[in-house]
Parts: C-alpha cells; structure tokens; sequence
C-alpha cells in the first residue's frame, strides 16, 4: 500500500473542489484518533465528499493509487475503528448531513450518514414518530457511523440496536461500485440479507453513504425512576424480579459506587454517595400500562433491598434523574488525564458476580475502575481512570484487562457489547469466536476486498 503524497493530494483536490481536500499537518492532526484517544495515527489526507458519487470516485481514485481509505464520521467511537492509518486516506462524511425523507405512511426515514444521530430522532418526532436507538453519544454521532458500529444504547433492553432499525443501505464497495441493498418493505426475503452483512463491519467492507431506517409510534407516556442499594446484588435480583414479572423497561442502567462519586461531584444531581449502586428505570407506552409498570417495578425494587426509590414527577424531573446514567463518562473523564472506556457484556445472571469480579481486579492492580452500563442485557462498562504516559501503570490496565475479558468469556459472554472491535479489541475476537467464524469473517473480507483497501488492520489482519 501507498501513502498520500503531495501529487496524489493535487489529484485529490482536482477530484474535489480544494477546500474540502485536508493535507497540512495542523488540519489533519484532529482526525488522527478516535473517541479512544489513545490509540493515534497521521492520515496523508482528510477528504469531505458532499454525495455518494464523489465517495465512489475517491475510492476508485485510492483504488487505482493503491492507497488505503478509512472512513470517518463524528470520531466518537470507542474501539479504534476510525483511527487511520499512517500516510492513509480518510473519507469524512461529516458533510453528507441531509435528512432526504420522512415517510409518514411508511414510517421510515432516509438519511444521508452525515446526519447526526440526535437529529434523526427529532426529525422523527416531528410528525409523531420515534427512533429508538440511543447511543450515548448520540448528540454528535452520525447516524453511518452507528450503523457501521451496529450502535446499542440505553433503550437497547426494549428497543434492540440499530441493526434493528436498518432496512436499506447504499454502500460503495472496495472497487468503488455504487449499490442499494434493502427497500422500505417490511418484508423482503429476495436473496442474501446483504445489508445485513455490512452493518457492524466497521468499514471494512464498504462505505454506508445513506440508510433507510425504520421508525415507530411515539410513545404516549414515560415514567423515570431511580433506584438506591446498598449491595450490587440487590440491585441485579432487582432486574432478575423485573423481567421475571414480564415486564420490558426501555431503561434499565446502573452505576457503581465509583461512578456515582463521580457524577455527584460533576453534575450535582443530589445522590447519595455512600450507595453501592444507582439503578436507573423507565417504563414507556400508553400511560395506563406505563402507570401499573411503573408502580409495579419500584415495588419489586423494594421488596429485592433498594435503600429508596424516587420516581419523578414529570419529564423534566426524569430527564434530570436520566443524566445521572448519561453523564457517567463525562463524570469519570474528569477524574484523571486518560479514561478506557471499555465494554463487555455476560448473561444477566451473572452481572453481580462481574461487577464484583471487575472490583477485585482494581484493587489487586492498584488501579481506579468505575463499572457503569446496562443492565437489562448485561452490557457492562468498566471505565479504567488512569494516565497513558505512565507505562507501568498502562502495563496494570492491560493486565487487568486482560483478566476481565477472560473471565467474560468464562461466563459466556462476548468482548464487545456495543462499541465495536477496531483495534481495541481485535486481540480478543479470535478467542471468543473460534477458529470456524474467525476464518470465515476473514475469507468474507477477502472476497468483497482483495486489495485490503478499506479500513485495514480492523477487526483482523489479513
């Protein structure tokens, strides 16, 4: 593969008009890394395509160049899958921002994958209607980037994730061919579900450039409470009694005593910080059920150990309970000059035991660990506070890491929940995996990209 040279960016800015063409070192440095921080690389060139058919002529200009493309929206991930690499091309879609259609009768919208995520949701809105997934970072994350990472959030327990909401895609392929795959139908079983093969691929195997996304009713009503424990394993017999009762919340998060410190001093929510863990619930739908789920899953919080419980008495009051859980990363960043966010998910039986075991890790390696994340599907986040320039200390994280990803695995569980594999947890895969759908993913990539020219060293090496 080559690098970005100076003839190659004069082609580029021949291809595209030169001020969307990024080369001098001070303009490209901030596309350099990801919401990672930690991993970083230098592109060659940033590029802003305005439509699907200038990303086409850019990869079948870095085709014939034998220049690598990665392709980049808001940079928010958590994994490394947009971090460059060196001398590379970067394809920012960050331009392609336009919400072409709100279908009412159809209930879907179309987008181009610059739109960010926020803004597809109040669209939506709009005319009645709800987009559910919810990634936390989802008031600067584009809508491309959350179907390339195949995004959850906290509505995830309910609502699923964003694959569940993709109908169509428009991809441009390794050798720059333009395609549609998917429709508004709500069936289709016409062939391979190929769209399905290129949400959460990472940018591996094509360049999403607009999706159709399905959308639904908005609710009536939504009821937030909050929950306090003195044993984390109150608080997960809790969820056990919940789902036990039938009953689906769109918001089942937690925060360990870590982070609720952490958020208490940050946002001044008014927490108790001597609680072993917040547990955050909401219910939402017609108001009659959301009244008679709401009632009955404080009073199963109760009868399983909660301290208190606090419902809010209106939607301001839950949207300020709610930023206890939506501030948590925020919260903890603060805390030390580099923060790991990392993310594993185990059965829902065993989250007290993960927690637990994810406690006694930090304090064996002397190192501060706040554990935060979902649990209704078991989506844990334990966010490693530490400074990347001390070596010994990223040694012990590492190491602690390490543990936690095998105990993970030990329970069934899967190294990545949400955020992704990229670089940050392509070490791991393979073991969760197996030798069978390892080679499988891989002979995949090969077929669709022979050259390795999008995104390469994400997910696997070739």
């Amino acid at each position: 593969m080559n690098s970005v040279s100076p003839t190659h960016a004069d082609q580029l800015r021949n291809l595209l008009s030169p001020d969307r063409v990024l080369t001098e070192l001070e303009d490209i440095l901030p596309y350099g890394f990801d919401g990672t921080a930690v991993i970083k690389a230098r592109p060659g060139a940033v590029v802003f395509p305005l439509t699907s058919l200038e990303v086409a002529a850019c990869v079948k200009w870095a085709r014939a160049a034998e220049i690598p493309v990665v392709t980049r929206g808001s940079g928010t991930g958590l994994s490394g899958g947009s971090v460059p690499l060196a001398g590379c091309l970067v394809i920012c879609l960050t331009h392609m921002d336009r919400i072409l259609e709100v279908d009412e009768k159809n209930l879907t919208l179309r987008a181009q994958s610059g739109v960010i995520t926020k803004e597809i949701d109040d669209a939506a809105a709009k005319v009645g209607l709800f987009y559910p997934p919810d990634p936390g970072s989802m008031k600067i994350s584009t809508i491309g980037g959350n179907v390339a990472e195949n995004s959850g959030g906290l509505r995830g327990l309910k609502y699923g994730v964003t694959r569940d909401y993709v109908m169509g895609i428009e991809v441009v392929l390794p050798d720059g061919t333009l395609t549609w795959l998917g429709n508004k139908c709500v069936k289709d079983v016409a062939g391979y579900s190929m769209k399905d093969l290129f949400v959460g691929s990472e940018g591996t195997l094509g360049i999403i450039t607009e999706v159709i996304l399905k959308l639904l009713p908005r609710p009536q009503a939504r009821k937030t409470m909050l929950a306090l424990y003195d044993r984390m394993e109150s608080a997960a017999e809790t969820i056990s009694a919940i789902i036990a009762a039938k009953i689906i919340p769109c918001t089942l998060e937690f925060l360990d005593r870590v982070t609720v410190q952490c958020v208490e001093d940050y946002a001044k929510i008014g927490l108790p910080t001597d609680v072993e863990a917040v547990v955050l619930m909401e219910t939402d739908g017609h108001p009659v059920v959301v009244e008679e789920e709401a009632a009955q899953m404080m009073a199963l919080a109760r009868a399983n150990g909660a301290r208190a419980v606090t419902a809010a008495a209106d939607e301001a009051e839950g949207a300020r309970l709610a930023s206890a859980r939506r501030s948590a990363f925020s919260a903890l960043a603060r805390m030390r000059p580099t923060t790991i966010l990392e993310d594993v998910t185990v059965p829902r039986t065993e989250l007290a035991h993960m927690v637990g075991f994810i406690r006694t890790v930090a304090d064996r390696h002397q190192l501060q660990v706040g554990t935060f994340g979902h649990l209704g599907d078991g989506n844990l986040h334990p966010s490693f506070l530490t400074d990347e320039r001390d070596a010994e200390e990223m040694h012990r994280v590492e190491v602690a890491l390490e543990e936690i990803v095998d105990e993970t695995l030990r329970l069934g569980g899967t190294v990545t929940g949400e955020h992704g594999v990229g670089l940050a947890k392509k070490a791991f895969v393979k073991r969760q995996l197996g030798e069978g759908s390892y080679e499988l993913m891989r002979s995949i990539k090969r077929a669709l990209d022979p050259q390795g020219l999008l995104n390469p060293g994400k997910i696997f090496d070739l």
